[in-house]
């Protein structure tokens, strides 16, 4: 089995004890070599300031090559691309472009009416402006808004086209999900080594299957069987490991070369995955200026 290449997501601190947290999980998982990691926006924008300061502070003190969230919510076309020119000009030149999420509250996403319309809108002006590497969001299992996965897989192969370099998916429970998403997309003519899967460590089961219902990811009964099971018996953490562990090994068995870990700001169960698939301690974060 090859090792894989790896890279996790973090989420921005909105408290000091959340930022001390955040820093803990970098000191965590910086030592495996990422290739990136991620910081995301809230819904509707609303950590924007809190993602800009995040991504900075990584980039500055972390070593770690940082990839800012950027979305369309909430913002004009002219606010978003400044946003976007000050990360790079602080040396930030990773993007995960996205439409992102309404406020909570709205029942659908509403463009700004001076604001980028669309993912593909945004994708386009961050190419045209020839400073970011780009990645955008994937589904397996389809959008939940999307009318089915065809039209979801073609709205995919846009964003691509229009400038993007990678997919990240969203998570996902079976390999074969991820198998049968894959060869959809290359029957349009997508590489399927630009699909990055998504893993999702189970860090608390019934946060992860309220996540899951909101994402569309469907949830298996062999899944739930075996947690209600682990919960029982207080095993929860050596199943959530050895299943997130199995994945992991199928996805590589099956072709796949890289793993984008959503780690919550939890690293415990991302590094021990991550051990377990032969990815190791190769590099040491550097000290805080």
């Amino acid at each position: 089995m090859t090792t894989p290449a790896v890279s996790f997501e973090f989420f921005p601190p909105q408290s000091l004890e959340a930022s001390f947290r955040l820093w803990d999980t970098v000191q965590v998982l910086a030592p495996l070599a990422p290739r990136f990691v991620s910081v995301t926006y809230g819904a509707g924008g609303t950590t924007r300031e809190l993602t800009r300061d995040a991504v900075t502070t990584l980039h500055k003190n972390s070593g770690l090559k940082v990839a800012a969230h950027l979305t369309c919510v909430n913002a004009t076309r002219a606010e978003t691309l400044g946003i976007a020119e000050s990360f790079a000009n602080s040396g930030v030149t990773d993007i995960v472009a996205l439409r992102g999420d309404p406020p909570k509250g709205d029942g659908k996403f509403t463009a700004h009416p001076e604001g980028f319309t669309s993912s593909v809108d945004l994708i386009e002006a961050l190419k045209d402006t020839g400073r970011f590497a780009i990645r955008v969001g994937a589904y397996p299992e389809k959008h939940p808004e999307a009318a089915n996965q065809a039209a979801d897989i073609d709205w995919l192969k846009r964003k691509l086209d229009a400038g993007a370099d990678e997919a990240l998916t969203q998570f996902f429970f079976e390999a074969d999900t991820f198998f049968r998403f894959r060869d959809a997309c290359q029957r349009v003519g997508i590489d399927g080594d630009r699909l990055t899967p998504g893993i999702l460590p189970i860090e608390n089961w019934k946060g992860v299957t309220r996540f899951a219902e909101r994402c569309g990811t469907a949830v298996p009964v062999w899944l739930i069987d075996a947690f209600e099971k682990a919960e029982r018996d207080g095993r929860q953490d050596l199943l959530a490991t050895a299943i997130c562990s199995e994945l992991c090994s199928d996805l590589l068995e099956g072709g796949v070369n890289a793993l984008h870990f959503y780690t919550l700001n939890r690293p415990e169960l991302t590094r021990d995955v991550c051990h377990a698939l032969g990815v190791v301690p190769r590099a040491r974060l550097q000290n805080v200026a």
